[in-house]
């Protein structure tokens, strides 16, 4: 097994994702990310010759979202209607902050 990733890389890692690992848990992390990083090992036998880069899994996938387009929204009326407090056409929520009250 070749050591893809050292004690310190795993150290620094742990740091950086503020993770406290203590000495036996980085030896530990250290061997099974090496062992993952082996696992994958069987992939770069594949002849990948002319295959071209994909951006996203599922290919010339490009905007999933649906188109925006302008509709008729609800009326300030109708939008406090059930609110069980508003103020000049506002809906008025308790504070949480400073020395409360609503606001």
């Amino acid at each position: 097994m070749a050591q893809h990733v050292t004690e310190r890389d795993v150290r620094d890692i742990a740091e950086y994702t503020r993770i406290r690992l203590n000495d036996d848990e980085i030896s530990q992390m250290t061997i099974d990310l090496n062992n993952i990083i082996d696992s994958l090992a069987p992939i770069t036998e594949y002849d990948l010759e002319g295959v071209v880069p994909t951006f996203h899994p599922i290919g010339s996938l490009s905007n999933v979202m649906r188109e925006d387009i302008e509709r008729e929204s609800f009326t300030q009326d109708y939008a406090l209607s059930n609110a069980p407090a508003q103020q000049d056409g506002c809906f008025l929520i308790p504070s949480i902050l400073g020395e409360g009250g609503d606001r």
